[in-house]
């Protein structure tokens, strides 16, 4: 199922600046602040504002001899000096060794321990309450300790600092930059001591090409130094240390070099690792430095994109009706139907925190989890009143009977559901049952198997699939090209289905049968196509390639190790590019669909690059290199210059027309080129004022000279090519209740050693009945509240988890998977599902302590049958106590009718949202009990205030962005059936509910393409009356 399902083939525009939005404050010296009159303002998680004083970077007040030194400071200094000593006093080849081992060291500690204490800190602000548990800021538990810290970060700070007035959470950030201080220094210098120790001097390579490797090195260290420069002056020190980790300081703004590349402090930021390897002239120092690369991006996944989502991010529905007033295009117009699409019916990628809008663009949007690509109706003749602003006839409650009228306002989630079902993109979404994705994978394998027929000599066999390959590039750039061309101007496509094949204009939706076929097989072309042009080259490399003798001799293991790094940035550059454009910008849906607004989107890849694809053709070059071959060499040129034609001849003259002057000249990328060029030229030319006009008068030629051979050649190329141009069910499982059956059984029983000292006497856990049946009958979704007993020295790692009666034969081990339906009995003090190992506090009871959970969300059986309850000891599997059995049941209707399959509808689906308001349709609101409202998971009645509580206190700004609530014209144009999810597991908890009640079984894509009480009915009683028919 698809991540992200974008709309639209380009990107959105810088938006215009925003008066309510505030910009980030930046760390300005003293007298800056004074000139500027600016005051920085910070906020903590629990609410309190204050002033945030100077910081000054680290190598200033580590180098600097006018600063004084703390005791970090001191200790810092030492390591840095042990390691040239180390390096003067040690061999050569020891000196290797023992670096080597010394900067893997720091950078685990960098990567591995930033990034985990960073994640503590980020989720449940481990660091902060680490402090104040041990009393380190308390003057009375600890007054020596306070003052030693008092005293090391007043020596760090400048005048406008006191120690006793800010909060606890800012001096807990500087006590930790402290410490990130020592490690990032010393991981840099022990990298560069270990390249030193490995330096050596090719003697096969000519002159020309050492001054060439020294340069290229010189160029990429200092374009290091000068990436990195750039960085700290847009974030400051409360970006470069993960401040917004501690307190929040006002909207984040990133520009300039952020512009750049995507994240790049962590990206483009160390190509000096590569510059030196090249100085160095050493395979292992090129080697480490991509392991060491390898971490960082490591550390951006698992720790910071996570975290940005967490603080910046806001939750996007899935399957909610936003009504979109489209306006028609006319042919050749210029002007840009900019009408914002909803974003409900995906969920936008979140970017990273160097992937953020420029200056005025503050939006960082929350990943949630894998959206599906929804299926359309399959009954449009009975339910063509699927939803109208007002409840419909269909959704009022009569005889069952739909409508003939039609809803009357369009939304892209309808649009959307009505172009797309689960299309194969490669081989993603392939469903052998399909006849179109059964040819598409014996195609492929024909391809394949090509590769390994013996019958022709080496030579002939090479030139043979490179004729294959050729074939294959030129159909997909330039038969497709010329097909996709000629729908764009004339609707070729369209045209030649509305020729050819009868559609029954009075059931179909006003003609657009037609241009739905037309698309879907030119998504199945574009698509296969595609797949042969990857298949060809690689059975073309394959050929060409032999396993060396010696990977040592020559550049082999260079070549290898470039061509791995060119084929993983092509996967990179198609994945982002696919993220961003989603299903319809991928199959050039805006050449064939008008209903979708013409909306440009400037995010993700785009944000730095207006045509990426050219980078998707990296694995070509790759290829090359590791096959050493000239013509897989030959057709990645070849491949290249069919790419440009496309994009220069098809896409671009198509966006100019559909988008008009809402296309961007320069990306990101080129603009910051130019703007770094600009300056650098105003500076030439104030040094060389006479010979200025003569410098532009011959750059003028140039570029006058390239753009004429540019046109003559593309004009030629047009013209030999419009001369000889060609034109050209999901699988049914039948053993789903063993599967999960076996899968519960896949667990590693873990029991305590110390379980003879507890007296299993003292711990009780019995479950509440429910309010409804009053007695433990609980309906499918209602949650479960279970109380427990324990002694006061229970462990703090005690569980409850839900079972099948009879899954476990033991009452005193578990031994089968509890499938993620279980709870801690301190949830304050867990991480998900691992354990924060907090200290018990101070208590006055030693006698029992008690409490209770509740089971909800995911954290319930979504299955009918009877469950027990069992609480277990210290993490492990020891059962101290159990109760039930509780049953699990359904309402299900006598007869089968629209009205008793709507009314089971408006039970079971609030339930299945987490009785979610946001979420739940407008019709069912007034039926919902007290007992069920409120969100899902599970809940504890004592805890502390989680992350959840926190998260309500970050800053203003940040709150305001979330988007929480709908407009109330929103709820006034919503049909009342409407319900929409936040996840895709929320929909497969309705499909599984449906299968109970109803016998019927749909993929959550069918429900979420519904996304309607009536239209969800009628699909139910349309499949139960031709599942009945002839049994």
């Amino acid at each position: 199922m698809p991540a992200t399902e974008g709309f639209l083939r380009q990107r959105k525009p810088q938006a215009p600046p925003d008066a309510d939005a505030p910009a980030m404050t930046t760390d300005l010296s003293a007298e800056e602040r004074k000139d500027v009159g600016e005051v920085v303002w910070g906020k903590t998680p629990g609410g309190e504002v204050f002033r945030v004083p100077t910081t000054h970077d680290v190598l200033t007040t580590l180098f600097h001899p006018g600063y004084r030194k703390s005791h970090l400071d001191l200790l810092n200094l030492g390591l840095l000096g042990l390691q040239l000593v180390i390096f003067l006093l040690l061999s050569r080849r020891a000196a290797q060794v023992f670096f080597f081992l010394y900067f893997a060291f720091w950078r685990a500690a960098y990567d591995g321990g930033l990034g985990w204490v960073l994640t503590k800190q980020s989720k449940k602000k481990w660091i902060v309450r680490e402090v104040q548990r041990l009393g380190w800021l308390d003057e009375k538990r600890h007054p020596k300790v306070r003052a030693w810290i008092r005293r090391e970060l007043a020596d760090k700070m400048g005048g406008d600092y006191s120690f006793d007035e800010l909060p606890a959470e800012y001096n807990a950030w500087l006590l930790f930059r402290q410490a990130v201080d020592v490690i990032l220094v010393n991981d840099f210098l022990s990298y560069c001591m270990f390249a030193f120790s490995c330096f050596r001097v090719p003697e096969d390579l000519s002159t020309a090409v050492h001054i060439m490797r020294w340069l290229g090195g010189i160029a990429l260290i200092g374009f290091n130094l000068w990436v990195k420069t750039e960085a700290h002056n847009v974030v400051k020190d409360y970006g470069w240390y993960w401040g917004d980790c501690f307190f929040q300081r006002g909207a984040l703004v990133f520009d300039g070099v952020f512009e750049l590349a995507p994240h790049p402090m962590y990206s483009v930021g160390y190509a000096g690792y590569y510059g030196l390897s090249l100085i160095v002239g050493s395979y292992a120092v090129l080697f480490v430095s991509l392991a060491g690369h390898a971490a960082q991006f490591a550390f951006l996944i698992l720790f910071e994109n996570p975290h940005i989502e967490r603080m910046y991010g806001q939750r996007k529905a899935i399957g909610k009706r936003t009504p979109l007033v489209t306006a028609k295009r006319s042919s050749g117009s210029t002007s840009t139907q900019n009408v914002t699409p909803e974003a409900s019916t995906s969920r936008a990628p979140t970017p990273g925190i160097t992937e953020a809008d420029t200056a005025t663009e503050t939006e960082l949007e929350t990943e949630i989890e894998d959206v599906v690509a929804p299926k359309p109706s399959a009954f449009q003749k009975r339910a063509k009143t699927r939803h109208a602003p007002t409840l419909s006839a269909d959704s009022a409650v009569a005889d069952g009977d739909a409508s003939p009228q039609r809803r009357a306002v369009v939304s892209q989630h309808d649009l959307f559901n009505k172009y797309f079902r689960r299309d194969a993109v490669v081989l993603r979404n392939v469903d052998l049952l399909r006849a179109t994705d059964a040819m598409l994978v014996l195609i492929v394998f024909y391809g394949l198997a090509f590769v390994f027929l013996p019958a022709f000599s080496q030579k002939t066999a090479l030139v043979v699939h490179f004729a294959h390959a050729l074939v294959w590039c030129m159909i997909h750039y330039f038969g497709l090209g010329l097909l996709l061309r000629a729908q764009g101007d004339h609707k070729f496509l369209v045209r030649h289905y509305l020729k050819n094949y009868h559609y029954d204009y009075a059931q179909s939706d006003r003609g657009q049968n037609a241009v739905i076929e037309a698309f879907a097989n030119w998504k199945t072309l574009f698509n296969l196509s595609m797949c042969m042009t990857y298949v060809s080259v690689i059975g073309v490399a394959w050929k060409a390639y032999s396993l060396p003798n010696n990977w040592t001799v020559g550049n082999e293991l260079l070549r290898h190790t470039l061509g791995l790094i060119l084929i993983a940035l092509h996967v990179w550059a198609t994945m982002e590019s696919y993220e961003v454009l989603g299903v319809f910008g991928w199959f050039f849906g805006d050449f064939f669909m008008e209903e979708f607004p013409a909306h440009l989107e400037y995010t993700g890849i785009y944000r730095y690059l207006n045509n990426p694809e050219a980078m998707g053709g990296a694995a070509y070059f790759g290829l090359a290199l590791i096959s050493g071959s000239k013509l897989v060499l030959a057709l990645a040129v070849l491949r290249h210059l069919a790419n440009w034609w496309f994009l220069s001849s098809v896409e671009h003259p198509h966006m100019r027309k559909l988008y008009g002057d809402s296309l961007r000249k320069d990306a990101g990328f080129v603009k910051v080129m130019k703007g770094v060029a600009s300056r650098n030229a105003r500076l030439l030319e104030s040094r060389a004022a006479r010979h200025a006009p003569e410098l532009k008068r011959v750059a003028r030629e140039v570029i006058g000279t390239f753009d004429k051979v540019y046109e003559e050649t593309a004009d030629a190329v047009e013209d030999f090519l419009a001369r000889s141009a060609p034109r050209i069910s999901e699988v049914v499982q039948d053993t789903k209740v063993l599967l999960r059956q076996s899968r519960e059984k896949l667990v590693i029983t873990r029991v305590a050693n110390d379980i003879a000292s507890y007296d299993k006497s003292q711990y009780r856990v019995s479950v509440v009945p429910s309010p409804t049946t009053a007695r433990l009958a609980y309906h499918l979704g209602e949650k479960i509240t279970v109380k427990w007993q324990a002694p006061h020295g229970h462990s703090r790692k005690d569980w409850i988890g839900l079972y099948r009666v009879g899954a476990n034969k033991s009452r005193q081990v578990t031994k089968t998977s509890s499938m993620g339906m279980w709870l801690p009995v301190h949830g304050e003090e867990w991480d998900g599902d691992v354990p924060l190992g907090m200290e018990r506090g101070p208590s006055a009871h030693y006698d029992m302590e008690k409490g209770t959970i509740t089971f909800g969300g995911n954290t319930l059986p979504w299955l009918v049958g009877r469950y027990e309850v069992r609480y277990h000891h210290d993490g492990k599997y020891n059962v101290m106590s159990m109760d039930g059995p509780l049953e699990i049941y359904v309402d299900r209707p006598s007869e089968v009718t629209f009205a008793t399959v709507r009314e089971s509808l408006m039970q079971i689906v609030p339930l299945c949202l987490d009785s979610d308001p946001s979420l739940i349709p407008l019709s069912c609101k007034p039926s919902l009990s007290e007992g069920t409202s409120g969100s899902g998971g599970g809940a504890h009645t004592a805890a502390a205030p989680l992350e959840g509580e926190i998260a309500d206190t970050q800053l203003d700004a940040t709150a305001s962005a979330s988007g929480a609530g709908a407009p109330e014209t929103d709820q006034e144009q919503r049909d009342p059936d409407d319900f929409s999810f936040w996840s895709e597991r929320q929909a497969k908890r309705i499909c599984a509910a449906v299968k109970q009640i109803f016998d019927v079984e749909y993929a959550a894509e069918v429900v979420v393409a519904d996304a309607n009480l009536t239209a969800l009915a009628n699909r139910i009683l349309v499949s139960k009356e031709i599942l009945a028919s002839g049994v």
